[in-house]
């Protein structure tokens, strides 16, 4: 029998020590104490053990603060995950995580393998009954998304919940380290540092550039629109992008047409999930983005939701940014300005379908 197997045997504590979260390094330390201690009573051998443990190694419990400043704490690595949003099933997912998520809310259609999970209902009208059949030992809920009273029951019932709520690009990062530390998965800090490493190559890339003045619709009918609170803001900033609603209050406010028309966007962007043709823009030539061509279409199930995938789309929207800024330096000349905005092979002008519901819960 291996030497630090006979001791643990020898020493209960040191095998539990073993089996959390004891740092390799201080391994020898701790089995050559506990065979001094071989001769002792077990109580106090557990207790000089102990003591001798550093306080974070004592006891295997794992702690994050959420996106809502609540500090979570678990006593063991989760097992059984429920995510109760898209972006939340796709972090999980990119952490690591998938194969420990036993549940998920409507929409999570990334990746393929979580279209395969039971769902436990929309992510405002959640199925408490199949939830709590899941018995599941951590909830990822969405914090502006969920319906707040179920998810207050479900903590009510005793079940560990993480709002998740990544306002910045930045977040989504930290989400994928917190995931890592609450499941304990590699994966977790691994995702998390590619993605920063992408995030700061984008920065640099796009720092300085002269501010084009947008207008970002999410649904037609009603218009939509998201602040400057919303993640996808924070990625406007970044391809020097300026969110002409950004100070509304509402994280998804409801404009007028005749309010974007005053506002006089440089560019329009589209994030609706159908074929829209610009109809509602193009009888408005007075307006620089119709004028110029600058109508955009952009993903919006992946654009809109807060998982790695959203870096995808921000150098996506970047170029496009791009794109409209040149074309505010140097106009193009009236016959291009008018094919421009027609509908053409070019994904970045890909246009829309007006619906006749609001947006899906797409994040």
């Amino acid at each position: 029998m291996p030497r630090a197997a006979l001791h643990a045997r020898r020493c209960p504590l040191l095998l539990r020590a073993l089996r959390c979260s004891l740092p390799r390094r201080l391994l020898p330390r701790h089995l050559l104490l506990c065979h001094l201690l071989t001769r002792c009573t077990s109580p106090l051998c557990a207790l000089l053990l102990a003591l001798a443990l550093p306080p974070s190694t004592a006891l295997a419990t794992l702690s994050v603060t959420d996106d809502g400043g609540q500090v979570l704490t678990l006593p063991r690595p989760a097992q059984r995950i429920v995510s109760l949003a898209p972006h939340a099933t796709e972090l999980l997912f990119a952490a690591g995580a998938g194969g420990k998520v036993v549940g998920v809310s409507e929409f999570s259609d990334y990746p393929a393998d979580a279209q395969r999970l039971p769902s436990v209902g929309s992510s405002m009208q959640l199925d408490i009954e199949r939830i709590v059949a899941l018995k599941p030992d951590l909830i990822i809920a969405w914090q502006s998304g969920n319906n707040a009273r179920q998810v207050a029951r479900l903590r009510k019932l005793g079940y560990p919940v993480y709002d998740s709520e990544p306002r910045r690009l930045e977040d989504i990062a930290r989400t994928l380290e917190h995931v890592g530390t609450l499941t304990d998965s590699p994966q977790g800090r691994v995702a998390a540092t590619q993605f920063r490493e992408r995030l700061q190559a984008l920065q640099q890339q796009y720092a300085g550039k002269t501010p084009v003045r947008v207008f970002y619709q999410i649904w037609p009918s009603p218009l939509m629109t998201l602040n400057d609170q919303h993640i996808v803001s924070d990625a406007l900033r970044l391809c020097g992008a300026v969110n002409l609603f950004g100070k509304l209050p509402q994280l998804a406010p409801t404009i007028s047409r005749e309010s974007v028309v005053a506002a006089r966007p440089d560019a329009i962007f589209a994030s609706d999930e159908r074929n829209e043709r610009w109809e509602r823009w193009r009888t408005l030539p007075h307006v620089p983005a119709v004028r110029l061509g600058n109508l955009y279409r952009i993903d919006g199930a992946v654009m809109n939701r807060a998982g790695p995938r959203m870096l995808d789309a921000t150098v996506t929207l970047c170029k496009q940014v791009d794109d409209a800024r040149m074309k505010l330096v140097a106009p193009p000349p009236a016959t291009t300005r008018a094919s421009s905005s027609a509908p053409g092979p070019d994904t970045s002008t890909k246009l829309i379908t007006q619906p006749a519901t609001k947006p899906k819960e797409k994040q």
